[in-house]
């Protein structure tokens, strides 16, 4: 059973449909402000809201449901569109897949917003194919506060629409670094709409420029050696080209998102790793094929619409087409991390392996600059070009843990419980006060960003030095097993190694302070008694001053050492407070009895 840490926000739902269908008189009030404005203006955010309100009042195949709450103060919505008319998700999903768009989690990039009215519209009055095996929903914007400081100002460099909302959202947070982390309610109604619709493919709209190039498309796909597998495989040997197939034959070229920056990309370039905090990071760790679908930000604003049209387009014919062999994927999938016995913190470029791809770019100058006077990257456009290029998207596995039978997180850690229970995690507690043989972890390094990033200063090259101890546990205290659907979810935020564990994330940084001290002029006395006593520590401090002249020389760093390596230091300083318990073990075995 799921144990109800805290009261989980309860889905609130609005649902509107009717049962008129749409008439050919009645064309002209399904126009989006993108159409009226003959492609120049992206729609308000109250515009879409009543946009997919009319639609479903027309429709019946049109769901629009609000769903928890937002940091803006305005909840989000869920639109679904369904030909059968049945939004019960656990029903749809026993015949169907299901395809989630979000859009608008940067405002600014506002292409999928007016594409996915486009789209909704369009399925709605079956001008286009209608899928047979698959439901499409949508967050239609995700970052509402963002949407709502509209301005014409803050994209500098992207040509079009005429104004738009702005990247952070109302607390200034970028939301496509909050999955993991979740500092924002946001991300956890998202949680909530994931965890409803549990889609089998994920497509998060967006708009990028880090060099010129002819594209207006590019793809970011959830990099396919992380997502694992058979589904890997069957991602870059079967979507990937699939979905470039049908978009190059409806005159849409696409390409690998470009990651690059202020550099050209004629001599390759290496995937984006989509770590946890992404939106596609995090949906991958429930096994969902993800994309952030990315428009080149010079390309005007309408060939970006339409674009982006043409690319969701395309990914449904794929999915509908494919959607037995998607879910059962996704099924053996999960059964297969069931039997996981370790797991990776890190991957690292596979330098053996390299895709080529033909990249259509344009000649790249290094002029010197009228301002700074220093060089400086100029594309010319008048000097397109074609030309077969490294493409790095294969990458190995690294820093490989064992997966635990179980965690024991302390019951005094509410900001982890709060997360694992937006992310419908199970868990129980403890029902007594004992003692449990587990693997605990000290942290033993770790590097911190000297600069503020996202309402943190994060951790990495985090290091840990585990031992097997008996520890004392208290009634109350959790016990998370991972033997459940979001394994590699918690594997991701507990094990502190990891990039976007909640360590890292400074959710324990409390542990990382010494609480308790030692009076030099006290200390010094029992500190001899401490040597007498213990030869081994004595020699130990002998051969350290030896061979650690600074050491030597600094009589605080002494008694300090003395004061660490005693019963008198206190056991919380540096100590991970969540513990693991090992398959195998004693511990497992008392549980499970």
């Amino acid at each position: 059973m799921r144990y109800q840490f805290l009261p989980i926000l309860l889905l609130g739902f609005f649902l509107v449909s009717g049962c008129k269908k749409y008439t050919e008189q009645d064309q002209s009030n399904f126009a989006t402000p993108f159409e009226r404005s003959k492609g120049v203006e992206t729609a308000t955010y109250q515009e879409v809201i009543d946009f997919y309100l009319s639609l479903a009042k027309e429709f019946p195949e049109i769901n629009v449901q609000t769903i928890g709450e937002t940091d803006s103060g305005h909840p989000l919505h869920l639109v679904t569109y369904n030909p059968d008319g049945n939004f019960n998700f656990q029903k749809i999903r026993e015949e169907k897949a299901v395809l989630l768009i979000n859009n608008g989690i940067h405002p600014g990039e506002s292409d999928g917003i007016d594409a996915t009215m486009l789209l909704f519209r369009d399925l709605a009055e079956s001008s286009i194919a209608i899928p047979k095996n698959l439901v499409i929903a949508t967050v239609p914007v995700y970052n509402i506060g963002g949407m709502l400081n509209r301005n014409t100002t803050t994209r500098v460099n992207q040509n079009g629409p005429a104004a738009y909302g702005f990247r952070g959202n109302a607390k200034n947070y970028d939301l496509n670094r909050d999955f993991v982390k979740m500092d924002t309610k946001n991300s956890k109604t998202f949680a909530s709409i994931f965890h409803l619709t549990l889609p089998d493919v994920f497509i998060d709209n967006h708009v990028s420029n880090g060099a010129n190039y002819q594209y207006t498309l590019t793809h970011l796909f959830t990099q396919h050696n992380k997502l694992g597998g058979a589904m890997g495989d069957y991602l870059i040997n079967e979507i990937i080209p699939k979905l470039e197939n049908r978009l190059k034959a409806s005159d849409w070229d696409i390409t690998p998102y470009v990651n690059v920056f202020n550099r050209p990309p004629e001599n390759g370039f290496t995937q984006f790793m989509d770590h946890p905090r992404y939106s596609t990071g995090y949906t991958t760790l429930w096994n969902t094929f993800g994309v952030m679908l990315e428009t080149h930000m010079l390309k005007p604003y309408d060939q970006r619409v339409k674009g982006t049209y043409a690319f969701m387009l395309e990914m449904m014919v794929v999915v509908d087409g494919n959607f037995k062999k998607i879910k059962q994927l996704r099924q053996q999938a999960f059964e297969k991390n069931l039997a996981m016995t370790s797991y990776p913190t890190h991957w690292v470029v596979d330098t053996t392996q390299t895709t080529t791809i033909k990249f259509k770019g344009y000649k790249a100058d290094t002029l010197t600059s009228s301002i700074t006077g220093f060089p400086r990257l100029k594309y010319d456009e008048e000097k397109p070009f074609e030309k077969m290029i490294p493409y790095r998207n294969w990458f190995n596995a690294v820093d490989v843990i064992t997966v635990p039978s179980a965690y024991i997180v302390k019951r005094g850690w509410q900001n982890v419980m709060e997360r694992l229970v937006a992310n419908e995690i199970d868990f129980f507690e403890l029902d007594k006060d004992t003692i449990l043989e587990v693997e605990a972890y000290r942290i033993a390094d770790f590097k911190t960003y000297k600069n503020p990033y996202e309402g943190h200063y994060p951790h990495y090259d985090t290091k840990v030095a585990a031992s097997i101890k008996n520890v004392k546990f208290h009634k109350g205290d959790f016990i998370v097993p991972t033997q459940q659907h979001g394994l590699r979810y918690l594997l991701e935020v507990l094990e502190p190694e990891a990039v976007d564990s909640f360590f890292n994330w400074n959710f324990f940084d409390t542990v990382l302070q010494r609480k308790e001290g030692f009076s030099p002029y006290v200390f010094e006395d029992l500190a001899s008694q401490i040597l007498a006593t213990n030869t081994k520590m004595r020699d130990s401090f002998e051969r350290k001053k030896a061979i650690d002249t600074t050491f030597a020389q600094n009589w605080y760093a002494q008694l300090n050492w003395i004061f660490q390596h005693s019963k008198y230091y206190e056991e919380a300083h540096m100590q991970y407070p969540v513990y693991r318990i090992l398959k195998g073990s004693a511990t497992e075995q008392l549980l499970e009895d």
